[in-house]
């Protein structure tokens, strides 16, 4: 089993505060699901042209699909790379190291614009409208090493940036696997940001709206991160044929590895938070549609993460329309044909506990619902494996706050969870092994029970509340996503002393939870590991 290298170790939180904090433009508070930053009067200074890719023909497959152009894998020099790279994220990572390359693709295609006003299939208002996304890849380099699976994840813009928070939570286990990564940007707001920061390697991307001002279907107000000169509506078709374009046999796939034939076998869907959100409407309005046409899944599994019920659970299909109200029906998923998990962190189940549902084995209605105890939602990973801080002010956007008021947001590491629970959505799609059931976190009166210290009671465990010595909040207040962003407060020495007689008491008794977690699945081998070594180096009591 892998080691994480060096290079692709977790970093500490505090190590990084004092760098990105160097960078940091303050935000205000944010509402909802969006930031509401203003945009910039002025654009980021023009980056040196990257050499131009020439656009590869697409087959008539593609075509069929609704692609019209594919171009890429885009050149990248000193200075024209991929916003986001992995080497130049707030922790660089030498994919190279652990034998995976990186690629970015401009792609092209015909996508509909849908309306969704009641349960079941959405309806299309307009057809095929033209766009051009950008979608980013990390693969293995080597085919006799790739896992067949390719997690695609629609990029969140809620900061009005790209946020590769997929790759942020669940990296380890995609590279232990073998699988592929693959991000999209997912809204206008992102492309803007993109053309700030490299007019010439993103001056095609487009979502231009397919209704002119002058038509009265061009709705007159639009939320603020949105402009009637784009339309928003565009993802649905574009989540549906770009996960087509990776299992066709087509020159321009960049996983069939050269030999003209796909090498994947499996696409899981991946959203977070706004995207996560996404993943509601595309499982419950298009995916029907996708399945109506073709006859097949397109997914073959859903990881829906930190969005539910009230909370980023549904959103517009068209930024004409209002999202379904918090109770409605649409935001529910059920019976999908393929398995579906929902994961809520502490910072969001409340608001969102309307998702809840029971668990379901039954083979149209394979479903896991999981509440992470003690976890945030808007995480240091998420800002770790993301743009560098100069390269979101160069995007023209407010670098996002590492700290809080309570102070820096939570150590906890979401990916612990992530990691588990990637891990056995491959098992339950690729073997049938069905995840493991656990039990929400425990409600009372529409209010949390909570522990002697203070942590709550129930949800998917972990060393850092059921060995604590931290109480673990969800909330904190400050800017931007301070109010989804978790805090740590350490016991004192009089705690610490009252519950581990010493040291090895301490790193027995985690050592004996993380033993338990692995056992139950809800840990792996090699997150089990490094749970371990943290045990043993840190300073308790």
């Amino acid at each position: 089993m892998r080691t994480t290298p060096p290079s692709l170790a977790r970093p500490a939180v505090g190590a990084l505060v004092g760098a990105l904090a160097l960078a940091l433009v303050p935000v205000g508070a944010a509402t909802g699901a969006d930031r509401p930053t203003p945009r910039g009067a002025s654009a980021a200074a023009p980056a040196a042209a990257a050499p131009a890719a020439a656009p590869t023909a697409i087959g008539d497959a593609l075509s069929d699909l609704g692609l019209t152009n594919v171009v890429g894998p885009l050149p990248v020099t000193a200075d024209s790379y991929p916003f986001g790279a992995a080497d130049h994220q707030l922790v660089p990572q030498d994919l190279a190291k652990v034998g995976y390359v990186e690629e970015e693709y401009l792609v092209s295609g015909l996508s509909n614009v849908y309306t969704w006003p009641q349960e079941g299939p959405a309806q299309v208002v307009t057809p095929d409208a033209p766009y051009t996304t950008r979608v980013l890849v990390r693969r293995p380099a080597k085919e006799q090493h790739f896992s067949g699976a390719a997690v695609v994840e629609m990029l969140n813009p809620s900061n009005w940036f790209d946020l590769n928070i997929g790759w942020a939570v669940a990296h380890e286990e995609i590279i232990d696997n073998g699988d592929t990564w693959v991000g999209i940007t997912a809204k206008p707001i992102s492309v803007d940001a993109l053309k700030n920061f490299d007019p010439e390697r993103y001056g095609d991307l487009s979502f231009a709206n397919p209704l002119p001002l002058s038509d009265p279907r061009n709705c007159a107000t639009v939320a603020a991160d949105s402009s009637r000169e784009t339309e928003n509506g565009m993802v649905w078709d574009i989540y549906t044929q770009v996960g087509q374009w990776l299992r066709a046999d087509d020159a321009t796939n960049p996983l069939t590895y050269g030999d003209g034939t796909s090498d994947v076998e499996l696409a899981y869907g991946f959203g977070y938070s706004q995207t996560g959100g996404y993943l509601v409407n595309y499982i419950n309005a298009v995916r029907p549609l996708v399945v109506e046409e073709t006859g097949e899944q397109p997914y073959d599994g859903y990881l829906v993460a930190v969005a539910g019920g009230a909370f980023a659970g549904a959103y517009p299909m068209n930024q004409c329309e209002p999202a379904p109200p918090a109770t409605d029906p649409r935001r529910q998923i059920q019976d999908v044909g393929v398995p579906v998990m929902r994961v809520m962190s502490q910072s969001d189940y409340l608001r969102g506990i309307g998702a809840r549902r029971a668990d379901s084995d039954e083979p149209g209605d394979r479903y896991r619902h999981y509440e992470l105890a003690g976890a945030g939602h808007a995480t240091p990973e998420e800002l770790y494996y993301s743009a560098a801080p100069e390269d979101i002010l160069a995007a023209d956007r407010s670098v996002p706050p590492m700290a809080c008021n309570e102070g820096e947001r939570s150590r906890l590491p979401n990916e612990i969870f992530f990691n588990a629970a990637l891990h056995n959505l491959d098992l339950w799609v690729r073997d049938g092994i069905a995840p493991p059931r656990i039990d929400p976190i425990l409600v009372e009166n529409g209010a949390p029970v909570l522990d002697e210290f203070g942590n709550v009671q129930g949800g998917w465990r972990s060393p850092y509340l059921d060995v604590p010595a931290s109480t673990w909040y969800g909330a904190a207040t400050g800017a931007s996503f301070c109010f989804i962003a978790g805090w740590e407060d350490p016991f004192d020495q009089a705690t610490l002393d009252a519950l581990y007689r010493n040291h090895g008491d301490y790193v027995r008794q985690v050592r004996e939870s993380v033993r338990s977690l692995e056992d139950q699945r809800l840990l792996t081998d090699y997150d089990a590991k490094q749970l371990t070594v943290e045990a043993a180096q840190a300073d308790i009591p």
